[in-house]
């Protein structure tokens, strides 16, 4: 059964500047099945920004035949060894909602969830350029949200100009992470996310979007001295 995982951490800006340039969804590396480099941003951060383009912080998303693969990366790719020096989640696919090509052969359902568990989120997307404005007016506000939300332990978001986006958060409880996103909730303007969500279905922001859930498995390292990011059953 194959694995998916995210991970944090500190590069050289001429290693990020060199996989986000040369960037391959999927370069050949044994048990890898798909890639994303992306850079770190801050969440809410104005639209124009050094915060929204942070070299020396390396996120990475992927989808490996096997933890074994993952390990060998880990171990012997020169990006993968700065990578096992940061902070990394290993997951179980859970359920994806629209599609991204090279995830869009995943199952819509792959298992169910307890409202009580932790679960990890992660979205990714290929924005249509000329919905640039459009998208940063109405993702900020969400990303205040979610940044600020009590039921996340993380989230945050990454880019890889020019058109590609994500966020990834982990979140205490699949009923917290519900209730963000279906505008429940303490806090100040909960509805962002819903209203956001119903804009997008007016007018898409993205020629490609996707939704993914999973089932934390196991956490290692630490990101910016936190470790235990994910919660314990």
């Amino acid at each position: 059964m194959g694995i998916h995982s995210f991970h944090l951490a500190e590069v050289p800006p001429t290693t990020a500047a060199r996989v986000l340039v040369g960037h391959r969804n999927d370069p050949g590396t044994a048990g890898l099945q798909h890639i994303e480099h992306l850079s770190l941003m801050t969440l809410g951060a104005p639209a124009i920004s050094l915060e929204r383009l942070q070299l020396r912080r390396h996120a990475v998303f992927a989808q490996w035949e096997s933890e074994a693969a993952l390990d060998d990366y880990l171990a012997g790719d020169p990006v993968g060894q700065h990578l096992a020096r940061g902070w990394h989640v290993r997951l179980e696919f859970v359920r994806r909602w629209g599609a991204v090509t090279g995830l869009h052969r995943l199952p819509l359902n792959a298992d169910t969830m307890d409202d009580d568990e932790p679960v990890v989120a992660v979205t990714l997307a290929h924005l249509k350029l000329p919905q640039l404005a459009r998208f940063f007016r109405w993702g900020r506000p969400v990303e205040r949200l979610v940044r600020d939300h009590p039921g996340q332990t993380l989230a945050l978001a990454a880019v890889r100009p020019p058109r590609t986006f994500s966020t990834f958060s982990v979140w205490e409880s699949v009923s917290a992470m519900r209730d963000m996103v279906e505008g429940r909730g303490g806090g100040q303007a909960p509805e962002r996310h819903a209203r956001a969500m119903v804009e997008r279905e007016r007018e898409d922001f993205h020629s490609e979007f996707t939704t993914l859930r999973f089932r934390p498995l196991s956490e290692h390292g630490f990101w910016q001295g936190r470790n235990g990011i994910v919660p314990t059953p």
